[in-house]
């Protein structure tokens, strides 16, 4: 947000978000084991990702391949059955995805 008190002043927005998705190295992953609101099941959870759905939903299919197990990707996160939150990050860190 930007605030002036410039009246002819016009914010320019330079990013796009629609534009498309964030090359990997730019990306700021974050994994985290959640056990609440899962019927007492652990989930590993990637959150962060800038880009179009289609995208997670092939990172999260990748993921879910390499791991070996089910999962999801929705509201911009990814679902991933289990802890797996070492395994992730590992396999993140290969694709070039900045995650911790």
């Amino acid at each position: 947000m930007v605030y002036s008190t410039n009246r002819h002043f016009k914010y320019e927005n330079t990013q796009d978000l629609n534009g498309g998705t964030l090359p990997n190295r730019q990306q700021q992953l974050r994994v985290r084991i959640e056990k609440n609101h899962r019927g007492g099941k652990t989930v590993t959870v990637v959150d962060g990702f800038i880009g179009k759905e289609s995208d997670l939903e092939n990172l999260a299919a990748e993921l879910k391949k390499k791991c070996g197990t089910g999962g999801s990707a929705k509201e911009g996160l990814i679902l991933i059955q289990g802890e797996m939150k070492e395994r992730v990050v590992k396999l993140l860190n290969e694709l070039g995805y900045k995650a911790k």
